[in-house]
Formats: structure tokens, C-alpha cells, sequence
């Protein structure tokens, strides 16, 4: 049987990884949202509502291997004044890895220390 201090330490585990998953969710929000609004100014669009709502989340692993949350955001934009458009963000993560608006989806290359490399046309 385990001694009480077991159950004790296991449940402060838990509730420390509950915070660091609330603390880490919070920031690849921010930086989603930073993303969407930059997307948006970029092209000249107006970034709606000023949040993103998260789509899906998963485990994927990084260039280096490492087992990282993958979330997609969605946000919402105006193009012509006329509707709203749907857009999307992939973050691994903290790191923002591509935007997708319009027509347009820029891939962060996370190789060349967040530089973008442009890919008109792609509707992935």
C-alpha cells in the first residue's frame, strides 16, 4: 500500500500540469491572435472580433523530434466589407507554423528562424 504523502505528491502533479497546460494554451493563443492580425494588416483585410477559437488540438512532433500540442485556431476576417471570411492558424507549440488566409498561406519555416516563406494560390 502507498503511504498517504503518494497521493498527496500525485495529485500536486496533476494540478501543476494543469497550470502549465492553462499557462502554455494561453500563451500560443496570444501568439495565434498576433499572427492573425499581422496576416490580416499584410493584406490589407480587417481582423474581426480581435480573437481566435481554438479547432483542434493533437500531439505532433517537431523538426527535432519532440512530441509538441499541435493546435489550428480559426479566426475570422473582412476582405471587401462585404462577409466574413474564415482563415486559420497551425501553431506547434508556441511557435506560430502557418497561417492560412484567403487564398494565400504562409508557411513559417521554422529552420530559418521565423522567417516566411509566401505560397500564393494554396488552399490547403
Amino acid at each position: 500500500m502507498l503511504p498517504p504523502i503518494a497521493f498527496e505528491l500525485a495529485g500536486l502533479a496533476l494540478v501543476a500540469g494543469l497550470v502549465w497546460l492553462v499557462w502554455d494554451s494561453l500563451r500560443a493563443r496570444e501568439a495565434a491572435v498576433a499572427a492573425s492580425r499581422d496576416a490580416c494588416n499584410a493584406h490589407g483585410w480587417q481582423f474581426l472580433d480581435d480573437t481566435v477559437a481554438i479547432e483542434s488540438v493533437r500531439l505532433a512532433r517537431d523538426d527535432l523530434g519532440r512530441l509538441r500540442l499541435r493546435r489550428v485556431y480559426g479566426f475570422e476576417y473582412n476582405d471587401t466589407g462585404d462577409a466574413r471570411r474564415q482563415g486559420s492558424v497551425v501553431m506547434l507549440g508556441a511557435k506560430v507554423v502557418l497561417v492560412h488566409i484567403g487564398s494565400h498561406s504562409t508557411l513559417i519555416d521554422p529552420r530559418y528562424d521565423g522567417e516566411a516563406q509566401h505560397r500564393a494560390g494554396r488552399d490547403g
